[in-house]
């Protein structure tokens, strides 16, 4: 199930809220809970089996390491159960990269059936380590309660597609929280938001982008080529953006507060910049646990940064692309941080805005093309370096065709609605404005993008987000 779906926003969403706000005191936990479980289940029902113990094996280990507590049992329990945590995303996600790697090097061929990717496993296992991690540093104590671990991990509005929240970050919010009326609206607000982001825009953005990155490039112009890469990085923004807004707001409507995940990232001057702007989570997670862990910037900093960036790589997908993509970052965060950063901070914004752009541009044609040789293809055309014209007809019709798409997205991308947003609801001076935004305008165009995007989602038919695959 997905949020930007007919069953989500008609079904699902209206009934989970009806019974949520009509039961009382612990029963709202087990409402959210069977209601969690339900929204993972739906139509992947094997899947959740896989969910159940995942979480199973954590609150085991949280249990073990609490009880050994100073003692060697602690190490060795978080110890097990993280590698159980590996081992389980390895086999589903991994196994059959390194089976068909090995095959391509080696010529053997060895048998493998594929089990199938259970949704979101990338994002439930790394909050499974979370928690484990956090009980064994005494930064969260450990649950006695399977259910209040499983609610913590099966949570809906982040369950399959992020942000990764850290157990410490909640744990208060599972037994003690309470919805206002401010935070409901604000939660509505967000997720209209997040469902304007993804329906309306990139979902619009990916049949553009999608011209001319999976078509012929024999047909493919150099400004064409970074036309379509241009609609893609914009589409993937807000695609995953809008998940993590819909999220957000999900979360406010319930009682509970998830940390932002996206902090405006194509207003980067730098690599080191936009990933402290993007998918925040993820690169949390990888710094607390991962990087730190290692030695971070005092022991082999630079084979700590490889290995890290290695890591992001491949999480984000089975397929040496993805890793070639984490390392291409890695790259030019090492070296911005050995003196790039120095140099960049002396040129006007506008230069370095340049640089940044691209390096992400680039960077996203090596996320997207599994194929190296196709890849490589499309590089070599963005770059003059492949015997194609400067501007052909298809451009010219797509261009004309996305342009009012394109300008929109352009400026959504930037935080003028935000500030446009806080104008109208802190004015202080006019109170009747403000009044009148808050009442009147705002909900109206809350209802006008529920409108909207319901009126594109008829006929479309499954449009997942785009991190569903990870």
């Amino acid at each position: 199930m997905v949020f930007s779906s007919f069953v989500f926003l008609f079904g699902f969403l209206p009934l989970l809220l009806l019974i949520y706000f009509t039961v009382r005191g612990r029963a709202k936990n087990t409402v959210l809970l069977v209601f969690s479980v339900l929204f993972y289940a739906w139509g992947e029902p094997l899947w959740v089996l896989i969910l159940l113990l995942s979480v199973f094996v954590g609150w085991i280990g949280g249990r073990q390491i609490e009880k050994h507590r100073g003692r060697p049992g602690a190490a060795a329990a978080m110890a097990l159960s993280v590698a159980f945590q590996i081992l389980l995303l390895f086999h589903f996600k991994y196994t059959g990269f390194l089976l068909e790697t090995v095959r391509s090097l080696t010529s053997i061929d060895i048998p493998f059936w594929d089990p199938g990717l259970p949704l979101g496993i990338s994002f439930f296992t790394f909050q499974v380590i979370s928690y484990l991690v956090d009980v064994y540093r005494r930064e969260a104590p450990a649950l006695s309660s399977y259910t209040k671990l499983l609610l913590y991990i099966s949570l809906f509005p982040q369950l399959v597609a992020g942000p990764i929240v850290r157990y410490a970050d909640i744990q208060q919010q599972l037994t003690d929280r309470r919805v206002t009326m401010e935070g409901f609206s604000l939660g509505i607000v967000r997720f209209a938001v997040g469902l304007g982001k993804k329906v309306v825009l990139a979902n619009s953005l990916s049949e553009g982008s999608s011209l001319f990155l999976d078509g012929s490039l024999h047909d493919l112009s150099l400004l064409g080529a970074w036309l379509g890469i241009v609609l893609f990085a914009l589409q993937i923004y807000f695609d995953f953006s809008g998940y993590s807004d819909m999220a957000i707001g999900l979360g406010y409507m319930f009682g509970f507060s998830f940390r932002e995940n996206f902090d405006y990232p194509y207003l980067s001057r730098s690599a080191t910049e936009f990933w402290r702007r993007w998918n925040i989570s993820v690169g949390q997670f990888f710094r607390d646990y991962v990087y730190i862990p290692l030695g971070g910037n005092r022991s082999r900093p630079l084979l700590n940064l490889f290995i890290v960036w290695f890591l992001t790589g491949l999480w984000h997908g089975a397929s040496w692309n993805y890793v070639l993509w984490g390392l291409y970052y890695g790259l030019f965060i090492a070296i911005e941080k050995k003196f790039l950063l120095r140099a960049l901070s002396r040129l006007p914004g506008a230069v370095s805005h340049v640089y940044f752009t691209g390096i992400v541009l680039v960077g996203w044609v090596l996320f997207y093309f599994e194929s190296w040789d196709r890849g490589a293809a499309y590089l070599k055309t963005m770059f003059g370096l492949a015997t194609v014209p400067l501007v052909n007809t298809e451009l010219l019709i797509n261009l004309q065709n996305q342009a009012f798409l394109l300008a929109v997205a352009v400026l959504a991308a930037t935080p003028l609605t935000r500030r446009l947003h806080r104008a109208m609801s802190g004015s202080l001076r006019l109170p009747l404005a403000g009044s009148l935004y808050a009442n009147v305008l705002l909900p109206s165009l809350c209802l006008g993008v529920l409108a909207v995007s319901t009126l594109l989602l008829v006929g479309k038919t499954y449009t997942p987000f785009f991190y569903f695959r990870f």
